[in-house]
């Protein structure tokens, strides 16, 4: 018989074997960390119904026009109470410790479903952030975003609709040990904000395991984003997702992977965006080798002609490439 935590764990309405609410003994702000508590353990194979806050503060919210009974209780209690926070922004639901998860494994994080839990998104920049600097714009802004769910919209405008996308920006897990609490920010090996807009509900995520039980942590709703996030936002929202764990011992890996119906995803990471690249090149050359038995050289040729590598995200830190290996190039 496995012993439950004493946090809110129960039957989900996906029928996911656990649940796990955004309160405040139940997220971390800001950061990734090998020395993070728990607030659920799992065995591999379980899955588990999270919920995650959008990253802005309510009284922001309402000075950008949200009515105060449209912020989330959940968001106020958590602005209220939690004060370890940093060197991050991010609200991360988590750490969730998967059972027999060791330096070497992969975690596997099957996304199964995702839901928006609030009829808004807001998108904002800085002039000290995104890819353009202060001499293209001298004061920031924020604007808020309704989600129509039913029409599957975004309403920018009066006459701009842009289709809803959910995904979770930031998945991931601790890093090693040695690099202490890094910020919730960059993207890395622990995989993190990737701000991939690929990874919704049907794909999979593979990260590599840094510490025992992976401790692996979810937020950063975004209803939808294109490639590069440009101004460092997308449109920011709070989602629920239904996950499942599983921990491969077969898998290998440096860098992230992800699998979707249709393509096959490598990442590259860097601060510089050549390198960035470069990691991406080399990481799907090893995929192609080790999954579609090629030789480096024709993988790399298949590279080429058959990928695309597309900007994921420039605004974080480090950068983001993605390759997407279409699926159906293989008979």
């Amino acid at each position: 018989m496995r012993l439950l935590p004493v946090l809110l764990v129960a039957l989900s309405a996906y029928g996911a074997d656990y649940q796990l609410k955004a309160t405040p003994a139940n997220v971390v702000w800001g950061y990734y960390w090998a020395g993070a508590k728990p607030v659920l353990r799992i065995q591999s194979g379980d899955t588990v119904e999270i919920q995650t806050m959008i990253t802005n503060s309510p009284e922001r919210l309402a000075g950008a026009g949200v009515k105060e009974e449209d912020v989330q209780p959940e968001l106020k209690a958590i602005y209220a109470e939690v004060k370890d926070k940093g060197p991050g922004g991010h609200i991360l639901t988590g750490p969730i410790y998967i059972e027999g998860a060791e330096p070497g494994d992969a975690l596997e994080v099957r996304i199964l479903k995702t839901r928006l839990s609030i009829p808004y998104a807001y998108n904002s920049f800085s002039p000290r952030s995104g890819v353009l600097t202060p001499t293209d714009f001298e004061r920031g802004h924020t604007k808020i975003i309704p989600l129509d769910e039913r029409r599957n919209v975004a309403r920018f405008a009066d006459n701009i609709e842009i289709p809803l996308h959910p995904f979770f920006g930031s998945m991931g897990v601790a890093p090693p040990e040695s690099a202490g609490r890094i910020s919730s920010a960059p993207p890395g090996i622990h995989a993190g904000n990737l701000d991939n807009k690929d990874l919704v509900a049907g794909t999979k995520l593979f990260i590599p395991v840094h510490v025992a039980g992976a401790l692996f942590e979810v937020g950063d709703g975004h209803a939808g984003q294109g490639n590069g996030e440009v101004d460092i936002t997308a449109l920011e929202t709070s989602m629920v997702g239904a996950f499942q764990f599983v921990v491969r011992k077969d898998l290998h890996l440096k860098w992230p992977r992800a699998e979707t119906p249709t393509h096959y995803i490598a990442m590259g990471i860097d601060q510089d965006l050549n390198e960035a690249l470069r990691i991406a090149v080399r990481e799907a050359i090893d995929l192609l080798v080790a999954e579609k038995h090629l030789s480096r050289e024709d993988a790399y040729s298949l590279c080429s002609v058959a990928v695309d590598f597309n900007v994921t995200q420039a605004v974080d830190g480090t950068k983001g490439i993605h390759a997407m290996i279409p699926k159906s190039i293989f008979k």
